[in-house]
């Protein structure tokens, strides 16, 4: 196993908090995500439903949970569905949990194989008023052509059982995974360790006419070495130019002297994640122009970063963020005072230079879910990225941290990967 194993008390928290918030007599029933199929007859990489991994430490295909809290018999409160390993798959893909594993990871005491889940379901479902299904609510367009396990779950469902009401779990785990245990805290500061050590491991190949491949091999190995399950994304290895376009990630420019490097990237430790971003220049020296716009957004970051408090809303955060950036072009000569005292409020002059928004949640998901219309609490975990991006100049800077909220302010997690422009050449100088 590449991580220590997850105390088996989160995820056993976990569903007692989901458990709370159902209504009285309803069921709730988790699947996992499929495997995706590649071509002829591969596979890629399991991604597991995280709201599945949340409720019960799975990290398996083919995995239903049902939660049934009034259920009259106790053993029937939590069910755990896993696949049977045979002696065919045994030969192929190695070995799967066994029951006793199962039970041992999530806590839940009742673990049957997955054939055995619809005969075990129809058992009681008819006690029951509602079922509780997950569907994934948080971007939809990821998965808005295609149908998903869970679509099949939802379909399967209201076939067998179409008198029943349904209720959206996504709806109460949104509210849940927004707040982190100290647990999960944990997990999300070791991704944060493993990047800054894979951001120095990185350094050391910074030069010019490296291929932005050769970096992205680089923080690979970085960062499979200290523990990563992998990246939490394709990383965006950005030089000159390249840094403007805000998603790049096909990573396949030469870094030419006098450019600088755009770095965004995370890890994923135990399936929960970081995201973090910095900014080298590919010769070990920040030019005047580049050393002024990235001290423009580091000031952005710091500034901004203080609004990360609870009881500020993501709405006004955001807005006071433009609104220093907005400044600090000015003050590189990108916009003027008087274009933006005439500018149209629906097309603001700074959106020219910093087109997007720069705090998310982060946790299971990169993107992680959480209500934006609702204020900043204690124990969110949340990015702040300002940018500026000059694509006349061939410069896009962007910075990153990770930010725990806290009672009256909030730590940055990221602490530890350098970003002040004496450290970061003072690195490049030693590689």
């Amino acid at each position: 196993m590449r991580y220590k194993s997850i105390p088996t008390s989160l995820f056993i928290a976990n569903r007692k908090r989901f458990s709370e918030k159902m209504e009285a007599n309803s069921i709730a029933i988790m699947s996992s995500n499929d495997v995706m199929p590649n071509n002829a007859d591969d596979v890629m990489g399991f991604a597991q439903n995280n709201d599945l991994f949340y409720l019960s430490g799975i990290d398996q295909d083919e995995t239903v949970l049902i939660l049934y809290p009034d259920a009259f018999k106790e053993e029937n409160r939590a069910i755990l569905f896993v696949k049977e390993v045979s002696e065919h798959t045994k030969l192929w893909e190695g070995d799967f949990l066994t029951k006793e594993e199962a039970s041992r990871i999530s806590g839940v005491k009742n673990v049957k194989w997955i054939h055995e889940m619809e005969r075990t379901l129809q058992l009681f479902a008819f006690e029951a008023d509602a079922f509780y299904l997950g569907h994934n609510e948080h971007i939809k367009r990821v998965t808005s052509e295609m149908t998903t396990r869970q679509d099949r779950m939802i379909q399967w469902c209201k076939e067998k059982y179409p008198l029943h009401e349904y209720k959206r779990a996504a709806k109460i785990m949104r509210e849940l995974r927004q707040i982190k245990s100290e647990e999960e805290i944990n997990l999300i500061k070791e991704a944060v360790s493993i990047s800054v050590k894979g951001f120095k491991g990185l350094l050391k190949a910074v030069k010019p006419n490296v291929k932005e491949f050769e970096l992205e091999a680089e923080l690979t190995y970085e960062l499979i070495k200290n523990g990563a399950r992998g990246h939490a994304f394709k990383p965006i290895v950005a030089s000159g130019k390249n840094a403007c376009t805000l998603h790049y990630n096909s990573n396949e420019a030469v870094c030419k002297e006098g450019e600088m490097v755009l770095l965004d990237f995370g890890v994923c430790y135990a399936n929960y994640n970081s995201d973090t971003t910095r900014c080298v220049p590919v010769n070990g020296s920040f030019s005047p122009r580049q050393r002024a716009v990235y001290e423009s957004v580091l000031h952005c970051l710091k500034e901004g970063s203080k609004l990360l408090k609870p009881g500020v809303l993501s709405a006004d955060y955001e807005k006071q963020m433009a609104a220093l950036v907005e400044k600090e072009l000015v003050k590189l000569e990108l916009i003027t005072a008087d274009e933006i005292a005439n500018q149209n409020p629906d097309a603001p002059a700074y959106k020219k230079y910093f087109m997007h928004g720069t705090a998310h949640h982060l946790g299971l998901d990169v993107h992680d879910v959480g209500l934006y219309s609702r204020p900043f609490k204690k124990g969110m975990v949340l990015t702040c990225e300002p940018g500026i991006y000059i694509l006349e100049e061939g410069i896009g800077c962007r910075l990153e941290n990770d930010y725990l909220i806290t009672e009256d302010g909030n730590i940055n997690l990221s602490e530890a990967m350098p970003i002040e422009i004496n450290d970061i050449e003072e690195l490049l100088k030693k590689q």
